[in-house]
């Protein structure tokens, strides 16, 4: 099981002198992640969060991300959408090709004025 891991966010922040504290953006795709962990207190201001093509099936650990503006989570195993209600900013989610079977879980998303896009 591939972690979230201070290494592997500060190899990926180079843009950002690897500073994790400030990052706004990051890019975790094709990690074989298995869990959302970490980010919510190491890098509580990102806008734009990328995990696609990972292994995820939950999502957690983002509620605290109330900066968040752009989510994506495609080519998951996500089954539900759910704990993304401290999501304040959030304008756009990507859950292509996922397993999402419970669709009165997208309901509880309608709560969020500024989401534009899913």
């Amino acid at each position: 099981m591939a972690r979230i891991t201070e290494e592997l966010i500060r190899r990926r922040s180079e843009h950002n002198n690897l500073e994790i504290t400030t990052l706004e953006e990051i890019s975790l795709h094709q990690q074989d992640i298995e869990k959302i962990e970490h980010l919510d207190k190491w890098c509580r201001n990102l806008k734009i969060l990328y995990l696609q093509s990972n292994l995820i099936p939950k999502i957690e650990n983002v509620g605290r991300l109330k900066y968040l503006e752009y989510l994506n989570l495609a080519l998951n195993n996500i089954t539900k959408v759910e704990n993304l209600s401290g999501c304040e900013s959030l304008q756009k989610l990507d859950f292509t090709v996922n397993f999402i079977g419970d669709l009165l879980s997208v309901e509880s998303l309608k709560v969020n004025e500024h989401l534009k896009e899913m």
